[in-house]
């Protein structure tokens, strides 16, 4: 019998764990991303999960079968460091053994070993099993891993408690027409598209919660900035005393976020030949005088593609910076949020985030008091017996409260100044993919 104690757990060696194992000799696995003659010597280089590592096989000095040796396989070797300044990270290792775990039974589509992979979009998803082992596809995905860690511990760190929240629903609080509707043992479902009923909810017990997790919407957009599954970063606060202090917190998180990348994620924004903004503050305008900065018509409901561009480019050239903060939306676009801004009580306390042309979060102050819901439902000509669900925990009182989602991969997009958030987005979910 063994007993399991759960120490000396392995893991992928780290380039600045391997520069100080110098003059001695390691073990790894990875696979062979590329062989290259040179002289009397090869370069193996050795592909992990996250690093690409320089290793030399010498006839004579390795035990391992060269000539068995391809790209694509999955290896183990043993080597011994050796600094070297024109190697990556500036280290490689001089092979002494290596064990074929495992080879390709065909060659990949395309060189997987290229710098820039250099095909469509379409085209990467056609073959995403591998296009994913290219380092500069794969590298935005260690970025939204990086993205969703820092927004975690920020949020821990300011005293919201993460919460996960159900995507199958009876209850739509948006509108069905774009949403999946799907059959539940018998009843009617929907995949949530988002989870505002429940972060709202948990304030009453909670007070301030977050959530990662996956949103969905069947709309039947074909675009570059759309996606009908998506990650969506949200939170929810009890006590918020106006749209700034739920527009503080998103900005905090984006100065937290972009801190928490540069020093953990350098390999990939390198990789990827990428600086992130500096932000330090983000200019904040309503939706009207939006409206007077592009000359549209004040009767307009809402910004479109081309507004949110103009504006983005706008906000750069009198604030340096590509991210602004639209808020008071009127009635019409946002029926269901707390009305009766100073100076105009038909505009909404509501906001969109804009980064470089595109919206990346939406937030607003939510109604609590039940009686005023009620009103709003009849008013809407909504039939009250359908949000009975949702009304029931007004009816044990609920805190003012408001908050804010933001989606992942449209942030990642704008931040790694992406062409199509399906370079953001691992196995995308669109009008046309469902697979793989």
């Amino acid at each position: 019998m063994e007993k399991i104690d759960g120490k000396n757990l392995k893991h992928t060696l780290t380039p600045e764990e391997i520069i100080t194992a110098e003059g001695r000799e390691i073990t790894l696995c990875a696979c062979v991303h590329k062989i290259k003659k040179s002289g009397g010597f090869y370069f193996v280089l050795l592909r992990t999960g996250r690093y690409v590592y320089q290793t030399v096989y010498r006839a004579g000095k390795c035990k391992g079968d060269f000539a068995a040796l391809c790209e694509g396989a999955y290896i183990s070797v043993s080597g011994t460091v050796k600094k070297e300044e024109r190697a990556p990270y500036g280290f490689e290792i001089e092979l002494t053994d290596f064990e074929i775990l495992s080879k390709p039974k065909s060659e990949c589509p395309f060189d997987i070993s290229a710098s820039h992979l250099g095909v469509s979009i379409e085209t990467s998803m056609e073959h995403r099993f591998a296009a994913l082992r290219n380092p500069e596809e794969r590298a935005a995905f260690k970025i939204c891993e990086g993205v969703t860690t820092a927004f975690s511990s920020f949020m821990q760190k300011n005293g919201f408690t993460e919460i996960h929240t159900p995507k199958l629903t009876t209850l739509n609080m948006e509108d069905k027409k774009h949403a999946f509707r799907l059959k539940y043992f018998g009843e009617t479902a929907y995949l949530a598209q988002s989870p505002q009923l429940y972060k709202q909810a948990a304030v009453a017990f909670f007070e301030r919660v977050f959530e990662v997790g996956s949103a969905y919407r069947a709309d039947k957009h074909n675009s570059t900035r759309h996606l009908n599954e998506f990650i969506s970063l949200d939170f929810e606060m009890a006590y918020a005393a106006g749209l700034h202090e739920i527009m503080a917190v998103i900005t905090a998180f984006l100065k937290h976020a972009i801190k928490y990348l540069n020093k953990n994620y350098q390999n990939e924004l390198q990789i990827l030949g990428v600086t992130l903004p500096e932000i330090k503050t983000i200019p904040c305008i309503t939706f009207n005088e939006a409206l007077e900065i592009l000359c549209k018509p004040k009767k307009q409901p809402d910004l479109d593609p081309t507004d949110e561009v103009k504006i983005c480019k706008w906000a750069r050239e009198k604030f340096k910076t590509g991210l602004i903060f639209i808020e008071k939306f009127p009635q019409k676009k946002r029926p269901f949020y707390v009305m009766g801004s100073k100076g105009n009580p038909k505009l909404t306390e509501t906001f969109d985030l804009i980064f470089d042309g595109k919206e990346i979060a939406s937030g607003s102050l939510r109604l609590h008091d039940y009686d005023e819901l009620t009103v709003k439902i009849k008013r809407m000509g909504i039939d009250e017996a359908q949000y009975a669900p949702y009304l029931d925990m007004f009816l044990c009182g609920m805190p003012p409260h408001g908050g804010a989602a933001i989606g992942l991969e449209r942030l990642v997009m704008q931040l790694l100044g992406l062409d199509d958030i399906r370079q953001a987005t691992l196995f995308p979910r669109d009008l046309h993919h469902i697979t793989p």
